[in-house]
């Protein structure tokens, strides 16, 4: 009994001793961890099926992954199938990059981030949801360092098309939950300093530039501050440092892309060469 009551204490003691990180610093952490996992949960499943699967690799080196299975469609007017050639390619991207992760769908729904989407829920925004018909994703991961079997995301593209005009109402739609969510205060409760504080986390999002790329595009810049209750004066932790988003459309595809780390000029410059790689794939053809 004795034993285990030194224990507690002792473990007591390293608690008071271990360093909270900021909310700010959690965030970013687990911004990056969800993207980590969604690979690390990719590259898993393509062990297991690794026999059925081929590595190809081009004249630099640089392997990836045999292009996903084609969803199976019933005939339809237009293009259905999105091909691995409408996604950005390895040449079109400035730093080296190394896998190279696919995957095919059907069905679901454009995602921009979770936080906008709570937001739009809160206040009723009025948007309803556009599902997709079909959808492509890739994740490109940057040269394994220091003995890792996997290097850090560098490029997330997401491929969606969408039946009738839906890629145009999709738009319309995010432009309102845009307007509707300038700014919005969002109350959580931490643990700061022993007790249980209420925060406020400032959430803004800025349209920096729109109609640079495709038919419809809109780069979307989104930050985070936290502040204490009005009670207090102190705040735990910066604010954030800010993330962006390029959101393009061409005829009935629209694609999402997030470049790590955040760099809005090459954000801007990957969203023309995507709109020219969707170009082929679109209904219609430009």
């Amino acid at each position: 009994m004795r034993d285990e009551t030194t224990f507690v204490e002792q473990l007591h003691r390293d608690l008071r001793e271990v360093r909270w990180p900021e909310p700010a610093e959690i965030r970013a952490r687990a911004r990056r961890r969800s993207r980590r996992t969604a690979v690390l949960a990719a590259v898993a499943v393509l062990v297991v099926v690794s026999a059925s699967a081929v590595a190809v690799g081009d004249r630099s080196g640089r392997r990836g992954l045999a292009p996903a299975a084609s969803p199976s469609r019933p005939a339809a007017p237009g293009k259905v199938e999105i091909p691995p050639a409408a996604l950005l390619q390895q040449d079109d991207l400035t730093a080296r990059s190394g896998l190279q992760l696919s995957e095919a769908g059907l069905g679901g729904s454009v995602d921009v981030g979770m936080a906008l989407r709570r937001c739009a829920t809160r206040h009723d925004s009025g948007v309803p949801a556009q599902e997709t018909w079909v959808s492509r994703s890739q994740t490109v991961l940057r040269p394994a360092t220091g003995g890792g079997r996997l290097g850090d995301v560098l490029v997330v593209q997401d491929l969606h098309r969408m039946r009738d005009d839906g890629a145009a109402r999709f738009f319309d739609g995010l432009r309102r939950q845009l307007t509707v969510c300038r700014e919005w205060r969002e109350v959580r409760s931490i643990e700061w300093g022993g007790e249980s504080v209420t925060v406020e986390d400032v959430h803004r999002w800025d349209v920096p530039r729109r109609d640079f790329a495709g038919d419809e595009s809109l780069l979307l810049r989104h930050s985070v501050a936290a502040t204490l209750d009005p009670a207090d004066a102190k705040a735990p932790g910066r604010p954030s440092t800010p993330d962006a988003t390029v959101v393009v459309r061409v005829g009935d595809l629209v694609s999402v892309l997030i470049l790590e780390p955040t760099a809005e000029a090459d954000l801007v410059r990957l969203a023309g060469l995507a709109a020219r790689r969707m170009c082929a794939a679109a209904n219609p053809s430009c």
